[in-house]
């Protein structure tokens, strides 16, 4: 689905357009659920861990955290929503892969850098996230170039929370401790 299907839609029939929009909104959802799993590991650890940590002073307020992640979620739901459109092509299919990857790293970071309060595990952690969100942005591009503009924005906060997090990282632990 592109532009011009965008531009066209009224000339589908209603039951696909209905279909077409249920399915948008499980992809949202999907994506969303990942930020429901990482909010389950950073909650607790907020109040009694994360505060007392040195951070850089470009770090934003707590929160914008929430409010940014869920607009990201929503463009990423959607974009793997155009990308599932042409699901029978075999690009599609290894860039959904991709993207389920992504996804479970996604909500396996607050894991480690919250619940583990290991900063360094976390960092290894987030740079394979970073690597895999690159990859999924390139393959969604392939398939649907609009799918590729809205992970944009995805790979932008993954590289500044890449950077977050080794700064964090830099100014309370060790450099030789990985899992601290």
């Amino acid at each position: 689905m592109g532009w011009s299907d965008i531009i066209h839609l009224e000339r589908l029939p209603i039951q696909k357009q209905a279909r077409r929009g249920v399915e948008l909104i499980v992809s949202i959802i999907v994506a969303q659920s990942a930020g429901v799993v990482g909010s389950m590991f950073t909650v607790s650890t907020l109040r009694t861990w994360y505060i007392f940590l040195v951070k850089p002073w470009w770090q934003p307020p707590i929160w914008l955290f929430a409010p940014a992640w869920m607009l990201l979620y929503t463009f990423m739901g959607t974009a793997a929503h155009l990308v599932w459109q042409k699901r029978r092509k075999k690009i599609a299919q290894e860039a959904l892969r991709f993207y389920i990857f992504q996804l479970l790293l996604n909500a396996a970071w607050p894991f480690f850098f919250f619940a583990l309060r290991a900063p360094g595990l976390a960092l290894i952690e987030i740079s394979l996230l970073l690597v895999t969100v690159i990859l999924t942005t390139k393959k969604f591009w392939r398939v649907d170039p609009i799918s590729g503009i809205l992970m944009l924005p995805y790979v932008a906060w993954v590289v500044y929370a890449t950077a977050l997090n080794f700064s964090i990282w830099q100014m309370n632990f060790s450099m030789w401790q990985v899992y601290q």
